[in-house]
């Protein structure tokens, strides 16, 4: 049954939707290697038959269910929503950009596989997004390689940042000029935000406000930083429905026209590079989703939860159909343009 429904979704029938939005987090962590103490390394501690803590430096980090590793509960849940597909990526906490650098790459890769058990297990209905030890190119071109070309994945999921770094920054163009040759596919999460002393309010504001808003800086950054110039093939995705890019957007166009400085950057208009981007549909609002439409384009924009957790689209295909009348556009948004991203036609 499950090839059948991957090789429907392949042929491009009207069978519900493809989520590039959605997380794992495996149900154990190992010990670090040699057993030492390396500071930002997570483990679990079980809460009740189905739930348990994602545990760092000794403190809580996130409650979760066991819908993070469990392939039927993410099945059943995909039913109820109406999700054919799911491209899986890392728990961005996971990224472990700021871990030493040997232990980091331990832990992408124990994070890597166990997305790849998980699409072993999925009945053909999920794909891999692997995350990459990206504070080192050499280990992410590696564990690039490794799981592209061992394990399948489609593509890679990167922070917003890497270390305060934006990923428009040159230092990363090595990194995304193999991911472009190999024809994966990117998709951007924020991560660790800026500004995180300017939110007054709970620990819960980081996801709320501080995600958007990284996710603004780093889309803007790939403008600004030549990337899609430098690489034209690449297909790079963004959060959160790019966080606040589409309001920062035209300010970039009128800077772009005001500033010599800032034209001198950009051999093209900041709207027609945007338009090779690719955002998700995580906003929460149709009208915003409506406002991605006419930035982006029709065909640029991405369905997403962030599923399992709890800050998620519980009604995605429902929001999409809310805020569109044209059914082709509805089919689009709810799977044609994830097909495209995630190069399933060439599976």
């Amino acid at each position: 049954m499950g090839e059948e429904r991957a090789k429907r979704l392949r042929s491009g029938c009207d069978c519900g939707g493809v989520d590039v939005h959605c997380h794992v987090v495996p149900a154990r962590f190992p010990l670090p290697r040699g057993g030492s103490t390396v500071r930002g390394w997570p483990s679990m501690v079980a809460s009740d038959d189905c739930h348990a803590a994602v545990v760092i430096d000794g403190k809580p980090y996130r409650q979760v269910s066991d819908a993070c590793w469990v392939a039927e509960r993410r099945l059943e849940d995909m039913d109820r929503a109406g999700i054919e597909l799911q491209a899986l990526s890392p728990m961005p906490e996971l990224f472990g950009y700021w871990i030493d650098t040997g232990a980091a790459n331990d832990l992408v890769r124990h994070v890597n596989d166990a997305i790849a058990a998980l699409v072993a297990e999925g009945q053909g209905r999920f794909v891999g997004l692997g995350g990459l030890p990206m504070q080192d190119i050499d280990l992410a071109l590696t564990e690039l390689h490794r799981i592209v070309g061992e394990l399948g994945f489609r593509g890679i999921e990167v922070g917003s940042n890497i270390n305060g770094v934006a990923i428009g920054d040159p230092r990363f163009h090595p990194l995304f000029a193999e991911v472009e040759k190999l024809g994966a596919a990117v998709f951007v999460h924020a991560v660790r935000p800026a500004g995180m002393d300017r939110l007054v309010g709970p620990a819960p504001l980081q996801q709320v406000l501080g995600y958007p808003t990284d996710v603004g800086l780093a889309a803007a950054s790939v403008i600004t930083g030549g990337l899609l110039q430098k690489f034209s093939k690449l297909r790079i995705a963004f959060s959160h429905g790019g966080g606040t890019f589409a309001s920062l957007l035209p300010r970039l166009e009128q800077g772009y026209a005001a500033f010599p400085a800032v034209k001198e950057i950009m051999p093209e208009a900041p709207s027609g590079q945007a338009r090779r981007f690719y955002v998700d549909s995580l906003v929460f609002d149709a009208d915003t989703l409506r406002r991605l439409v006419s930035v982006f384009g029709e065909q640029r924009v991405l369905l997403g939860t962030d599923y399992p957790f709890n800050f998620r689209e519980e009604e995605p295909v429902a929001r999409i159909n809310e805020a569109f009348d044209d059914v082709e556009l509805r089919k689009r948004l709810t799977f044609a343009n994830a097909r495209a991203f995630l190069a399933l036609d060439e599976v």
